[in-house]
């Protein structure tokens, strides 16, 4: 398989997997405090918004990294 086809699947892909689930959340867990064997620890959530702009964006250009590969084989 060509280089720029797959390229082009792997951003098609992506760009659908952005559409699918806009939103993702990450989790940071951080020490806070040590005393002797006492740990205290706290966790922060942050949440992540993937614009559908983005998710556009990304699938288009896979898109013609696919029509690319495709017109430079004939």
């Amino acid at each position: 398989m060509d280089r720029l086809l797959t390229g082009g699947v792997v951003l098609v892909l992506l760009g659908l997997l952005g559409f699918s689930i806009p939103v993702f959340t990450t989790h940071k867990t951080e020490d806070v405090a040590r005393v002797g064997d006492l740990k205290i620890q706290t966790t922060e959530s942050t949440r992540h918004d993937i614009p559908p702009l983005l998710s556009g964006g990304v699938m288009l250009v896979g898109v013609v990294l696919i029509a690319a590969s495709l017109y430079r084989k004939r």
